[in-house]
C-alpha cells in the first residue's frame, strides 16, 4: 500500500491492464488495485480500437475501484478521470492539457492520453470499474508517422530530456484515486465546472459519428449533468451519451443553422 491506499503492481507485459484487471474482478477483489504494464501486446482504447505504448515511451495503467451505485451513475466517470489526470500533469509542470469528451487528453490539438472506463455489476449495485490510463512520454517520430491522428507526448510539452517516470506516475495514481474517492461521493457534479474549462470542443462545429454509421452536425456547447456531450443544432439542443459516438472536428459547418 502507498499514501492513496493503493496495492500497486507493476507487469513486464500484459494484454492489456483493463483486460486483466477485469479477469480477476470475477474472483478477488480489485479495489484499489493499480496495475502498471511497460509493454501491452493488446492494449485497448475506446470503442475496440488498439492503443499503441512504446516501452519506456509510455505509462500504461488500471486502477480498481468498487462504486455503491449502479453503473448508471458512472455516465460521467471519464470525464471526472480525465480532469483528475489534467490537474496531476499541471501540479508537474504539464500545462494547457485539454479534455475532448469524452476521455482524450489534447495539448495544443494534440492527442496526448486516453481513457477507457468499463464496469461489471447489478444495475442497482455495487459495481466493480477500472479506469484505464495511457500517457504518450516520448514518442518515437517512426510512431508517430503511424498514427492517422496528431499526437503528442510530454517531451515535446516540456522539451526536457529528463521525466522521471515513476513520480509522475505517483502523481497521476494519487490523484486518480482521490478523483474517484469523491466521485464515489458527489458524481460529476463535483468535476463538471473544471472539465468545463478544460473542454477542448466547447463552441466548436462538430461532427458527431453514430454507431450505425450516420452523422449529426452541430456545435458542440459542453455537458450536462450526468456527463453527456450537448450538441446544438437548428435551435434544439441533442444529447448524445458516452460510448454511443465519435467526435470529430467538422471544419465546414457553421451557425446559424
Amino acid at each position: 500500500m502507498n499514501s492513496a491506499g493503493l496495492t500497486i503492481e507493476v507487469a513486464d507485459s500484459v494484454d492489456s491492464t483493463n483486460s486483466e484487471l477485469l479477469r480477476r474482478a470475477a474472483g478477488t477483489d480489485i479495489h484499489r488495485h493499480l496495475l502498471v504494464a511497460e509493454r501491452q501486446t493488446a492494449g485497448r482504447g475506446r470503442r475496440g480500437r488498439g492503443w499503441s505504448a512504446v516501452a519506456g515511451g509510455s505509462l500504461t495503467f488500471s486502477l480498481g475501484w468498487r462504486f455503491e451505485q449502479g453503473a448508471e451513475r458512472l455516465g460521467g466517470l471519464s470525464l471526472a478521470a480525465g480532469v483528475a489526470l489534467a490537474r496531476a500533469l499541471d501540479a508537474s509542470g504539464y500545462h494547457d492539457i485539454e479534455l475532448k469528451w469524452p476521455n482524450d487528453l489534447l495539448h495544443r490539438g494534440r492527442k496526448l492520453g486516453g481513457i477507457l472506463t468499463e464496469s461489471s455489476g447489478s444495475a442497482p449495485g455495487p459495481t466493480r470499474a477500472v479506469v484505464g490510463v495511457g500517457i504518450n512520454v516520448r514518442i518515437p517520430a517512426e510512431i508517430r508517422r503511424e498514427v492517422a491522428a496528431p499526437i503528442t507526448d510530454l517531451a515535446s510539452i516540456t522539451e526536457t530530456e529528463a521525466i522521471d517516470r515513476n513520480d509522475l506516475l505517483a502523481r497521476l495514481a494519487i490523484e486518480l484515486a482521490m478523483s474517484l474517492q469523491t466521485y464515489s461521493t458527489d458524481g460529476f457534479a463535483a468535476f463538471r465546472s473544471q472539465w468545463r474549462r478544460r473542454d477542448a470542443l466547447r463552441d466548436q462545429s462538430v461532427q458527431v459519428l453514430l454507431p450505425d454509421g450516420s452523422t449529426v452536425l452541430g456545435v458542440a456547447v459542453g455537458v450536462d449533468a450526468d456527463g453527456a456531450l450537448l450538441i446544438e443544432r437548428g435551435g434544439r439542443r441533442l444529447r448524445f451519451v458516452n460510448g454511443e459516438v465519435s467526435v470529430r472536428r467538422a471544419h465546414s459547418v457553421s451557425r446559424p443553422w
